[in-house]
């Protein structure tokens, strides 16, 4: 019988998963506080039927892309 780690499927091209919260601050090096003030200021969190907050990558990318600099000068 195989064992679960070798039944692992690699996600279809551009698909990604959603990253919690906590693996976002870590991703950009940030606490906790900074991340719910970026959240305030219009950060995209997605829909989620769990507790927490979930986030795609590529739209927190782009917003930071877009509101980079305020929140530079923010700080």
């Amino acid at each position: 019988m195989p064992r679960k780690s070798d039944r692992r499927v690699p996600l279809p091209a551009g698909l990604l998963p959603l990253l919690s919260q906590k693996e976002l601050e870590t991703y950009y090096g940030v606490s906790d506080f900074t991340v719910l003030r970026w959240i305030e200021r219009g950060l995209p969190v997605e829909p989620f039927g769990g507790r927490g907050r979930r986030f795609d990558l590529d739209k927190v990318r782009d917003w930071m892309a877009e509101h980079g600099e305020q929140l530079a000068a923010a700080s």
